[in-house]
């Protein structure tokens, strides 16, 4: 009898509802703390049409990509290497087996190359110069993405409202980063570019970037980026999401693509 009672009252109350609806025309929108970020493109470069980029940077005066393998296209490999600017083709330096491993972000720190795979839950390392496979190890979140460091240490996104910090050495947690825009959680970071205290991240499935404050997580700006992202679709309709952030730090230059995309773009913006 209670439970009717309950039903009946509430039934009561969203007719009321109903028959007076609240005017919401007047309501203010929530106004967003976090900047905009104008930016410019400079240049393009080409991109091999069949790179589906997970890692993305700048090392030793050469673009860097690593990529994973889908299941469609079956064409997609993951591999890494640097980038033949004239050609936007990698230089494959290594290659992980599409039926076992889907290659993900990539990171260079102390003479190593650290890789890491969606699922397995594991890193592989590399020698930075040679190549040559050193080491390997398990890391207890549940995905990989991307990856990028502060020089101290690897800072790893797995999909979450979270960045992993991990001992290059030991492998080890060192802490975990909250992400929040406007005091509410912020998830899907994917690939990571550490540029001058503040760590910029693409975010998966959107066409933006965003600058987040290493200190308190906050992310502070943020770069809409639909226009390359449009472009990118014009020229090849089969491209997938914007993926892909580079920063040369000797000559400040700063470079972006997504996978599948026949463009890198060279933008310039306040930073």
């Amino acid at each position: 009898m209670k439970r009717l009672l309950i039903c009946i009252a509430a039934c009561s109350l969203l007719a009321g509802c109903g028959n007076n609806p609240k005017n919401t025309d007047n309501i203010p929108a929530t106004k967003s703390n976090v900047a905009k970020i104008e930016y410019q493109v400079v240049r393009s470069l080409p991109h091999d049409v069949t790179s589906f980029t997970e890692g993305f940077l700048y090392h030793d005066n050469q673009l860097f990509e690593s990529t994973g393998s889908p299941v469609e296209p079956s064409y997609t490999r993951s591999v890494f290497g640097p980038v033949d600017t004239v050609t936007g083709k990698i230089n494959v330096k290594g290659e992980l087996d599409r039926k076992i491993y889907f290659g993900e972000g990539i990171v260079f720190l102390k003479n190593k190359l650290y890789e890491l795979t969606y699922k397995n839950q594991t890193a592989f390392v590399y020698d930075a110069k040679t190549y040559k496979k050193i080491g390997q190890f398990s890391y207890q979140n549940k995905e990989g993405w991307g990856l990028t460091t502060d020089g101290k240490y690897i800072i790893m996104s797995d999909g979450t409202d979270k960045l992993t910090y991990l001992d290059p050495e030991t492998f080890k947690l060192v802490k975990k980063l909250e992400i929040t825009e406007d005091n509410t959680a912020f998830e899907n970071v994917n690939e990571l570019e550490f540029i001058k205290g503040y760590i910029y991240a693409n975010v998966w499935m959107k066409n933006d970037i965003v600058k987040i404050d290493t200190a308190t997580g906050n992310i502070v700006g943020k770069m809409d980026l639909t226009y390359l992202n449009e472009e990118a679709k014009s020229l090849n309709p089969e491209v997938d999401v914007m993926n892909g952030i580079a920063w040369d730090s000797v000559n400040d230059k700063i470079y972006v693509t997504g996978k599948l995309w026949s463009k890198i773009y060279e933008i310039k913006f306040t930073h």
